[in-house]
């Protein structure tokens, strides 16, 4: 079996004014280490899908841009052992 580099798959919707796909995506790219990243939406609402060690600085970061609901984090190295995630 291949180890799981990012133990976190994190996904949050992010509601606010003004917020930017690109914006987003270079902060976290350049700030919280990780792969998979998807920041879609528009301009009032953005969801966020990372993978991650640090899904804390992914939730801290969204807080600071408006409110942050639908918030799942899921480890993936236990569902890929069989157990729940």
């Amino acid at each position: 079996m291949e180890e799981v580099k990012y133990i976190y798959d994190t996904q949050m919707l992010i509601e606010g004014k003004n917020l930017s796909e690109d914006a987003i995506n270079d902060y976290i790219t350049k700030n919280i280490e990780g792969d998979c990243l998807l920041a879609v939406g528009d301009d009032e609402l953005i969801k966020i899908h990372f993978h991650t060690n640090e899904p804390y600085k992914v939730l801290e970061y969204a807080l600071s841009l408006g409110e942050v609901y639908d918030v799942v984090i899921e480890n993936m190295k236990r569902q890929a052992e069989g157990l729940k995630g």
